[in-house]
């Protein structure tokens, strides 16, 4: 061996001695760092819940019975003394409104009694005749005894209007209290007209023997004024239907009973 080669062993001992020494005095400032950290980290505290500390439970059934005790004890007798005085106030002022109410109902009946006997008075003591426009029935009463009713036709409340003059004609029964003017037998009817108008004819004059029509208002006719009749017809599958032009159609049965009970000046009452 050489001393070239010595000297090159020798500088490699010497290297591998001092990486040797370098080594554990890395490793030594390793485990003090972490020694180091681990010394300053806080210790974690677990706090428990407050009803779960022994005050916490102290103070959580003292307010239990504090309040088991104002709820049985305390709280009825001022419950009575506030319940009672309001229950007597009622029982007063009922007493006052029955007093009251027991007046009024006196004036009420008494009321209602002049009423009735204003209403009797109104009712004809002989026969009269109520027609119902609505349902379209009729009543024969007399003296407020009812003695027949049935079906009956009224008012259509159609409209006509004259396409050369522009007149409007409204077909409809009127309301209130009528009389009857007069009697016919075999009766005549007199066509208006508008009868002309609506068969869409030309109007004749007043006595042409176009206006003249029989057989068409039944056995007979009761007058009421302004051209409304009560009469028969020869369309009575329609009695009950609003059809007409404002007169007032009975059955023949029914018609003859009403012809013979009522007289000159009787009532006939519409609505």
């Amino acid at each position: 061996m050489s001393d070239q080669d010595s000297e090159k062993n020798e500088n490699l001992v010497e290297n591998i001695d001092q990486i040797a020494e370098e080594v554990p005095t890395e490793n030594e400032n390793l485990v003090e760092n972490i020694d180091t950290n681990t010394a300053e980290a806080p210790p974690v505290i677990v706090k428990k819940p407050f009803l779960k500390t022994w005050f916490g439970k102290l103070l959580f059934w003292i307010s239990f019975a504090a309040m088991l005790f104002v709820a049985v004890f305390i709280l009825p007798v001022y419950l009575q003394r506030i319940i009672v005085p309001i229950y007597a106030i009622n029982i007063k002022s009922l007493t006052g409104d029955e007093a009251e109410m027991a007046e009024d109902k006196s004036i009420l009946e008494g009321s209602i009694s002049k009423l009735e006997t204003q209403l009797k008075s109104y009712v004809p003591e002989s026969y009269y005749m109520i027609i119902n426009s609505t349902d379209n029935e009729f009543s024969l009463k007399k003296a407020g005894e009812l003695i027949r009713q049935g079906k009956c036709s009224t008012g259509s409340y159609t409209v006509l209007e004259d396409p050369k003059k522009g007149k409007k004609y409204t077909f409809i029964t009127p309301k209130g209290r009528r009389k009857v003017l007069s009697k016919v037998t075999d009766p005549v009817w007199t066509k208006p007209n508008w009868a002309f108008i609506e068969e869409g004819l030309p109007v004749p004059s007043a006595t042409h023997p176009s206006r003249f029509e029989e057989g068409v208002l039944g056995d007979y006719a009761l007058k009421l004024g302004d051209g409304y009749m009560i009469h028969g017809t020869i369309w009575q599958r329609y009695l009950g239907l609003p059809v007409t032009h404002g007169c007032v159609r009975l059955n023949d049965a029914d018609l003859e009973v009403i012809y013979k009970s009522l007289n000159k000046g009787s009532y006939v009452f519409i609505y």
